[in-house]
């Protein structure tokens, strides 16, 4: 009980550190400018890297990324990917 107690705790302080973080204007999906803007790769370059982790997550072509698995496929950490998009 004591450890389901403490695992809650620890991902409420984590949704709270992540508010803090991201603004509430910010958009939920990442798209290739914002790649462009965080990889300085070239436009098609970075068209072909969103399709790329599409496929990764079995996504269908209408269907977007979102910036959560834009970073768990690249391993960034949200804070920074954030920061690059909304500055």
């Amino acid at each position: 009980m004591l450890k389901v107690r403490q695992s809650l705790v620890k991902g409420i302080d984590k949704v709270l550190k992540l508010k803090e973080v991201i603004p509430s204007s910010t958009r939920v999906c990442i798209y290739p400018k914002d790649v462009q803007r965080i990889m300085g790769k070239e436009y098609a370059q970075a068209r072909l890297y969103l399709l790329k982790i599409k496929k990764h997550f079995n996504k269908e072509q209408h269907q977007l990324i979102s910036i959560e698995e834009f970073c768990e496929y690249t391993g960034l950490k949200l804070e920074h990917v954030v920061r690059c998009i909304v500055g």
